[in-house]
Formats: C-alpha cells, sequence, structure tokens
C-alpha cells in the first residue's frame, strides 16, 4: 500500500503543478516542450552555481580578510 500511496501522493502534486502553472490548458507536446525547457533551465542555474560559486564565496572571504 505505501507505493500506491506515494504514487496518489505524486499524481496530486503533479496535478496541482500543471494548474498553478496551467499547463493544463497545453497539448501534450507543448507541456513537453515547456516542461523541458524548466528541466534545462533549472539544470543549467543548478550547474552554473555548483562552477561558480566557489569562486565567489572564496573571493568575498578574501575581501573580509577571513582566509589569507
Amino acid at each position: 500500500m505505501a507505493i500506491g500511496d506515494a504514487w496518489k501522493q505524486i499524481s496530486w502534486f503533479y496535478y496541482q503543478y500543471l494548474l498553478v502553472t496551467a499547463l493544463y490548458m497545453l497539448e501534450p507536446w507543448e507541456r513537453t516542450v515547456f516542461n523541458s525547457l524548466l528541466v534545462s533551465v533549472a539544470a543549467m542555474a543548478v550547474y552554473t552555481g555548483y562552477v561558480f560559486m566557489p569562486q565567489h564565496i572564496m573571493a568575498i572571504l578574501h575581501y573580509f580578510e577571513v582566509v589569507q
């Protein structure tokens, strides 16, 4: 039953996502394109944060002389 309950919860969250973003009005191929773009932008943001945030944090720490 735990798998069935988890599936119902995931389905409910997906339905809420469709309602909040108004994706329920789109055709399936349009929804796929939108979701693909959304995932791509989110992945690029995470990658950029992973690559560049350490440099910025070190620059801030050097500026405030926390790290020599």
